[in-house]
């Protein structure tokens, strides 16, 4: 069996369902983005949001991703920082229960939590407070972990640590690991367009949006999926309700439709549950439209529930999807 080693901010999600959009204003959060906050910031969402419906789950792009994917059976490991605290704690334990194993730094600061306001349409907007996920540097990180794996995925929002991703690629590609990134939010591209081009060179498979990919490229996604697939070995271009499109550095491009729901209840985390599927599907070997309809559907089951945390006989009726058998 492939192994998949995740590397990401380790974060607790607080998850709002809120109906008035105007307290997104009131906090300076632009819908559908993802803000970066302060512990000032922070502090002034908690004490808005004290009274609200909360509900907490383990978050984090790449952690979702590794969430997906271990309850899909796959063999994961998973780096990032977190406090001796309760929700470090809470953290760590979700992921050990599911046999992830862990590479978790400690840290003074507490473990960060990410403020998750989820809209009646089923958007989501991020007031990310890092604290200790923010101080993973690259001494933390061992030479010899991305060894025991065949891939490495990697969570575009550790952009803010050019050092951190640039050691944890170059660890990756001298043990031989397939390099994978997401993009991770529109605005973090356009901020950092410069440094992603130049990682992108050192990229196995890259995942998008068709705003992200937008933003790097300036193109439309079909365009962008084109101009990726120049530089990566394989890129992935989703377009929300459309479905996704992929394209290999030796292929013709394949697409494939979004899997209908009755509902869309919160978008969060259905970029990230989509490479869960898709690189199960790819570590098992399958061609990219299989792994494209693997991702579409992991997709199609996060979006109709709030958080990350499916039914178990869900997972049971995913596991046995044929494009995620070997």
């Amino acid at each position: 069996m492939k192994k998949i080693l995740g590397i990401g901010n380790a974060l607790v999600d607080a998850l709002y369902q809120i109906t008035d959009e105007t307290l997104l204003d009131e906090m300076r959060l632009p819908k559908g983005s993802m803000q970066l906050i302060d512990t000032e910031r922070y502090t002034d969402i908690r004490q808005r949001m004290k009274n609200q419906p909360v509900k907490l789950a383990t978050g984090g792009s790449a952690c979702n991703t590794i969430l997906a994917l271990a309850n899909l059976g796959m063999d994961t490991g998973l780096i990032g920082k977190i406090a001796d605290d309760e929700p470090g704690r809470f953290f760590e334990n979700n992921f050990r229960q599911l046999g992830t194993r862990t590479y978790l730094q400690h840290e003074d600061l507490p473990t960060g939590v990410a403020s998750t306001f989820i809209t009646p349409d089923g958007q989501r907007t991020f007031g990310t407070y890092l604290g200790a996920a923010a101080c993973l540097r690259p001494e933390d990180l061992q030479w010899e972990w991305p060894g025991k794996y065949d891939y490495l995925y990697i969570e575009g929002y550790l952009v803010q640590n050019h050092d951190l991703i640039e050691q944890a690629v170059d660890m990756a590609r001298e043990a031989g690991c397939r390099v994978c990134l997401d993009l991770a939010s529109y605005n973090i591209v356009e901020a950092e367009h410069d440094f992603f081009i130049r990682l992108l060179k050192k990229t196995d498979i890259v995942f998008a949006n068709e705003e992200e990919a937008r933003a790097l490229t300036g193109k439309s996604p079909r365009e962008a999926l084109d101009e990726l697939a120049e530089i990566c070995e394989v890129a992935v271009v989703k377009t929300g309700a459309e479905g996704a499109m992929a394209r290999s550095c030796n292929e013709e491009a394949t697409a494939v439709a979004a899997v209908p729901v009755p509902h869309v209840t919160d978008t969060t985390a259905a970029g990230d549950f989509f490479a869960a599927g898709f690189l199960c599907a790819h570590a098992n070997r399958k061609p990219l439209k299989d792994c494209l309809r693997a991702g579409t559907v992991l997709a199609s089951e996060v979006i109709q529930i709030v958080g990350t945390q499916l039914a178990e006989d869900t997972w049971t009726r995913l596991r046995g999807l044929p494009e995620l058998q070997y």
